[in-house]
């Protein structure tokens, strides 16, 4: 019986030394997996981190650019360009704005409705003859009804006095709408010029700092560069503006001449025709 129990006791402790080898090498595997994935994890982490520093200042950067007022930015760009230049050149476009909408309401104002003129004239002389037509020209506004009343003032020196007052008169208002635009077309030149004479002495004043400085340096130059191209860039930006609105002005003085010279031939057939009237 000893012999059994102790051969027993020998199975036993062998089955549960092979179970027991067997549940570690299990487990292995799993720790071995764990303990890999925990390094990777740490590695992601640390990769991110420095990615996140950098992103933070350039949020930063964006967030006070934009916090920043456009007319702060404009002030800043302005003193940096050099108050001297940059604000005669400013005056340029002051001066030249000024101009431009003076002629603008100008002209606007010396639009006729040259049917309804022209009908008013035949229609006064009919009934009251040229004084009556003398009279409709007078209350009306605009160079068409001043060039009618020149050109119906004249009618009893005949109708070819008439057709050359009208023509003469015409040149007159002409001139009266095309006034100031020599001043305009003058700021409009004169601004990139001072653009480009700040541009000069920017540039100056950089080959002056390096010849001081004895050597050429990025920070040395860029200063008086900035200078030469913020006060170009002011020039060119008035320019365009003052002949955007010189072109806009001679489109309206265009279509004021073209309904001068039309309501002026259609005067002359309503004055021949009144003439021959009067003859019968």
């Amino acid at each position: 019986m000893k012999k059994v129990f102790a051969t027993l006791t020998v199975l036993a402790m062998i089955t549960f030394g092979n179970v027991a080898v067997m549940a570690q090498d299990a487990a292995a595997p799993a720790q071995e997996e764990v303990k890999q994935e925990a390094p990777a994890t740490d590695t992601a982490a640390v990769e991110a981190a420095p990615v996140a520093e950098e992103e933070a200042p350039v949020a930063e950067a964006a967030d006070a650019e934009k916090a920043e007022p456009l007319h702060k930015v404009l002030k800043t760009k302005f003193i940096e360009g050099g108050a001297g230049f940059m604000a005669a050149t400013l005056l340029c476009l002051v001066f030249g704005l000024a101009l431009c909408i003076e002629r603008i309401i100008y002209l606007s104002l010396s639009k006729t409705n040259t049917k309804k003129l022209l009908a008013d004239i035949e229609a006064a002389l009919k009934k009251g003859g040229i004084e009556a037509a003398l009279e409709v020209c007078r209350n009306t506004r605009g160079p068409v009804a001043s060039i009618f009343y020149q050109g119906l003032s004249r009618y009893d020196e005949g109708i070819d006095v008439v057709e050359k007052t009208v023509s003469s008169y015409g040149g007159v208002q002409l001139g009266l709408l095309e006034k100031n635009l020599s001043w305009i077309s003058l700021f409009i030149s004169i601004a990139p010029s001072l653009g480009f004479l700040g541009t000069i002495i920017g540039m100056i004043a950089a080959f002056d700092k390096i010849q001081q400085v004895g050597d050429i340096s990025a920070t040395v130059v860029a200063g008086g560069i900035k200078v030469a191209l913020l006060t170009t860039l002011l020039g060119l930006i008035i320019a365009i503006v003052l002949q955007l609105f010189y072109n806009y002005i001679l489109s309206l003085i265009e279509g004021l001449v073209n309904e001068m010279e039309d309501s002026s031939i259609s005067l002359l057939d309503i004055v021949v025709e009144y003439a021959e009237s009067q003859k019968k």
